[in-house]
């Protein structure tokens, strides 16, 4: 896949439009060879289950795509896997945490119809009684001119058209598993009475925008607290490197439940886990992002979501690595270090995607 291609046909539908509703089902996966054959067979069929409850809306626009945990991966595909994919880690700073949650599948699933997703859901669910337990189920919903609960606008800085394959695909660099995107998921909840203590201009100064129309502030000198700067990463020429989001609101007013639910596609997945290394520990050090004295990162778990090729071939332990792919290699660098090495590698420039397409952190 070279740089600026579209979306591929036979990538999942990770550039699925900005649905009115979503569902995030995390599951882990129980360790019997049953369950473990149970589930194969169910995710490998996925396009079918889409069909059978979509085709009564089309136009509502059903999709789920599945992604897999690493310890799950080499159940699945013991001989062969994605070069990054690892556990989400920790990432500790001096007064806020990012915690790593267990997960072995993850389902995204939207539509514009919440029947739908309900639907899909239950079916999916219904499919795998017995193999797995639900670690995660969070309900999403556009909120007005695609908000956050926090008042401003989620989405802004996403890659758009011909740019996003190139920021969300695996490409060349891992050849085996091209076509495939990492994706990590986060579940936050906001602290509303703390939030609206502040100012508009205070809201702002975190954010890094101006909360009525939307438009990038300046960084002010030293430091750097905004939201917008620090999950901004520099690809070291000028440009920026960036993910796919597609947050979403969830809330339940009558138990004080107000949250955004991250959730970012990437070429790499070491550009996520360093936006989060500089939002959690700050850069330097100590200065870490305002938004979260008000956030708390509940979860945090990371997936590989493979082409659908690589997924169908799943049902017949063809994953579509080199039959002489050693088990036992050992897995990517940390983000660290795979920083260090990014400017020769993806070559990724700056992209920008409108709000009213996609959402983002």
């Amino acid at each position: 896949m070279a740089e600026g291609d579209r979306i591929p046909l036979d990538a999942q539908s990770v550039d699925a439009p900005l649905s009115r509703f979503a569902v995030f089902l995390v599951v882990t996966v129980d360790a019997s060879d049953s369950a473990l054959e149970q589930v194969r067979d169910v995710v490998t069929e996925i396009d079918d289950l889409i069909k059978t409850v979509g085709f009564r809306d089309l136009a509502a626009h059903l999709s789920c795509v599945v992604g897999i945990g690493s310890t799950l991966w080499d159940r699945l595909s013991p001989r062969a896997r994605p070069s990054e994919l690892h556990p989400f880690p920790v990432i500790a700073g001096a007064r806020h945490t990012a915690p790593s949650t267990p997960g072995d599948l993850l389902f995204h699933i939207r539509a514009d119809r919440a029947d739908l997703v309900f639907e899909f859901e239950r079916l999916l669910l219904d499919s795998l009684r017995g193999a797995v337990t639900v670690a995660s189920e969070t309900q999403g919903f556009r909120y007005f001119d695609a908000r956050d609960v926090l008042g401003f606008v989620d989405g802004t800085a996403n890659p758009v058209g011909a740019e996003l394959a190139g920021a969300v695909l695996i490409g060349d660099e891992d050849p085996d598993f091209a076509g495939g995107s990492y994706v990590v998921v986060q579940k936050y909840l906001h602290d509303l009475d703390t939030w609206a203590k502040l100012s508009t201009e205070e809201q702002e100064a975190v954010i890094g925008r101006t909360k009525l129309d939307n438009v990038e502030l300046d960084d002010a000198p030293g430091p750097q607290f905004a939201h917008k700067t620090l999950s901004t990463i520099d690809d070291g020429h000028g440009g920026e490197l960036d993910i796919l989001r597609d947050n979403m609101p969830f809330g339940r007013p009558g138990h004080g439940e107000f949250g955004t639910y991250f959730i970012g596609y990437s070429r790499a997945l070491w550009v996520i886990e360093r936006m989060l290394e500089r939002m959690f520990i700050g850069e330097p050090a100590g200065f870490h992002d305002r938004i979260l004295d008000v956030s708390t990162a509940l979860t945090g778990t990371t997936f590989f979501v493979p082409s659908r090729p690589v997924l169908v071939g799943l049902a017949d332990g063809d994953d579509g690595g080199d039959d002489e792919a050693d088990a036992g290699e050992p897995a990517a660098p940390p983000a660290s270090a795979a920083l260090d090495a990014a400017d020769e590698s993806l070559g990724i420039g700056s992209l920008r995607r409108s709000a009213s397409e996609r959402t983002t952190s």
